[in-house]
């Protein structure tokens, strides 16, 4: 006969998102497997009437409190309840907190919410990130004018790998595969040249790439794909759309996709600096 799991309720209570403190009870918790954790999270207190409702709730649930409160005030009065009606409590960030303070020999602010600014970052990486997926190989030709870099180029010139790598960058990154038999979107032509980059490659280096890759996938070499005519008929092709956007163009010959991507960071911050000096 099966065990049955026992069950623990724990109150995430925070003055900003309180994604830390949970982090920190969950991964505690699962070391605890033959338990049923749940974990109820209170964001953004800043008021001893919340604490209050929350500690009578905690009292009627047995639950414990984790807290994460950076006003001096809140965070005393929170302890002080909690020892009251014995409810057991942890506060995760005070002694971090306390060491800071004594090692550099000055106070914290004691503002709530500041860890905000690293949520903002996180969100904005996962939007660039859905951005790069949602506008690859040009499925969307839309989000091109939305894009902060559009990246075009022959298949197997990284296009995909350098989206997602500059994405984590959050950046946001749409590409567009260049084929002969097929026109670019012309909402490629009504960018700004410095905002689209041209990807190119040596002929016989992708010839290997196209040849690897289709022995991946079980097929014959000898498919068109892989064709040398083929191939220099398509970077001919690249060639002649790069020239007519006028955009800055990158050989990824034997670069690795970190080189290329750091290459084309450094052209957007020096297009930035320009910006800033118009």
């Amino acid at each position: 006969m099966q065990e049955s799991q026992q069950g623990q309720l724990i109150y995430v209570v925070s003055d900003s998102i309180g994604e830390t403190a949970e982090l920190v009870v969950r991964a505690g918790a699962s070391q605890f497997d033959r338990f049923l954790i749940d974990v109820q999270k209170y964001p953004y207190i800043e008021d001893k009437e919340s604490i209050d409702e929350i500690v009578a709730s905690a009292r009627e649930a047995k639950a414990m409190i984790v807290f994460t409160l950076v006003i001096p005030e809140l965070n005393a009065y929170i302890r002080e309840q909690t020892a009251k009606y014995g409810i057991p409590a942890i506060d995760v960030m005070g002694p971090l907190m306390h060491t800071l303070q004594d090692m550099l020999q000055e106070p914290p602010t004691g503002k709530p919410g500041l860890v905000r600014r690293l949520d903002e970052e996180y969100f904005r990486k996962v939007d660039a990130i859905e951005f790069a997926v949602k506008y690859d190989d040009g499925r969307d030709p839309r989000g091109l004018l939305r894009a902060d870099v559009v990246l075009i180029g022959v298949s197997r010139t990284s296009k995909t790998p350098l989206s997602m790598y500059l994405a984590n960058k959050r950046l946001k990154v749409a590409n567009v595969p260049l084929v002969p038999e097929v026109e670019p979107p012309e909402e490629l032509f009504q960018l700004p040249p410095e905002r689209c980059i041209g990807l190119t490659i040596n002929p016989e280096q992708l010839n290997s790439i196209r040849t690897e890759r289709l022995k991946a996938l079980g097929l014959t070499a000898q498919a068109n794909y892989a064709n040398m005519e083929r191939i220099n008929e398509e970077l001919a092709y690249s060639q002649k759309i790069i020239q007519r956007l006028g955009c800055p163009v990158i050989d990824v010959s034997n670069k690795a996709v970190e080189e290329t991507a750091n290459i084309i960071l450094a052209m957007i911050r020096k297009n930035q600096l320009r910006g800033k000096d118009k």
